[in-house]
């Protein structure tokens, strides 16, 4: 399973989720300096008792105060937890611009249809496109329910008639079907909307 989906990842998913956020940290390793309202001043007023007691940290986003109180063997477990965190996004960074996910990004609904629109596309430029949807296909449809395959073209063709239930047999006869698909074939300039509208017809269809 892909790291989308990885328990890995989902446990750490999100500093805050694992306390891990500027103000959870601050909590743990310390307290924040109070202000009161004193009435016969008429304002609220900061208690000064911490004042060169406690290290200080001054919140930028409100200016709240923090009494830093932790010792230095917290400090340390907190910097570990954050490389750590950080370390996973990385990975997570990674993954989403790899491979397929770098130019389809991360297809995440379960019921789609991939219009094909190859236009007047040179040999070349043709194989590369039928590369790419041939990665997209191995690596990110095989993980979810149902797909389709419509090209636009002036006949559209369609590799089947409704979306089809995933498997490996499916996938390998998609993309079978896509490489044999001819180079250049008779194109109108409402083609790409008409396999669209086709495409959308399917109510199962969420993408």
């Amino acid at each position: 399973q892909s790291l989308v989906s990885s328990s890995e990842w989902l446990q750490h998913y999100g500093l805050k989720r694992n306390k891990l956020s500027l103000s959870q940290i601050l909590s743990q390793i310390g307290f924040q300096h109070r202000k009161d309202y004193v009435t016969t001043l008429g304002k609220p007023v900061a208690s000064r008792y911490a004042d060169g007691l406690f290290p200080q940290y001054k919140r930028a986003q409100d200016g709240s105060v923090y009494n830093l109180t932790a010792k230095k063997e917290l400090i340390l477990h907190f910097v570990d937890c954050l490389i750590g965190a950080i370390e996973l996004y990385k990975q997570r960074m990674e993954w989403l611009t790899s491979e397929s996910r770098q130019i389809f990004g991360v297809i995440q609904e379960q019921c789609i249809v991939i219009v094909l629109d190859f236009g007047t596309a040179a040999p070349t430029e043709f194989d590369l496109c039928r590369d790419a949807l041939s990665m997209v296909l191995v690596e990110q449809v095989i993980q979810i329910s149902r797909f389709n395959l419509i090209r636009a073209a002036q006949d559209l063709m369609k590799w089947q008639q409704k979306c089809t239930p995933v498997s490996e047999h499916t996938v390998k006869s998609a993309v079978t079907w896509l490489w044999k698909l001819d180079h250049m074939t008779a194109v109108s300039h409402t083609s790409s909307a008409e396999a669209l509208l086709e495409a959308m017809g399917d109510e199962a269809v969420s993408s």
